[in-house]
């Protein structure tokens, strides 16, 4: 699965139309091997956009769960400390100097 997919159920308030646009934008660009479609394929791959978002719209609308909602500070901060564990911290951005 594409790391820039993200999770998208189970949030509160609920993923928007334009989170989940862009989730499927990212799933058909992994999909076609495409960032950006060539002229001849663009109304295809728009089209396959806008199906996929009314498949996950469906999906995200659809799903029932007992579980308390996500946070999404707390889902950042999470996302966060796993970037920190994985690749380490970033470097202190070195301070300008004042005049």
């Amino acid at each position: 699965m594409c790391r820039n997919i993200k999770t998208l159920a189970n949030f509160q308030p609920p993923a928007t139309d334009d989170e989940i646009r862009a989730s499927a934008l990212q799933f058909v660009r992994k999909l076609s091997g495409a960032a950006r479609p060539s002229r001849a394929n663009e109304v295809v791959f728009e089209r396959a956009v806008d199906e996929v978002t009314a498949a996950a719209h469906r999906l995200i609308h659809g799903l029932q769960t007992t579980a308390a909602p996500r946070d999404r500070d707390e889902e950042r901060r999470k996302a966060h400390e796993r970037a920190i564990k994985r690749f380490g911290a970033p470097p202190e951005r070195a301070s300008l100097p004042t005049p």
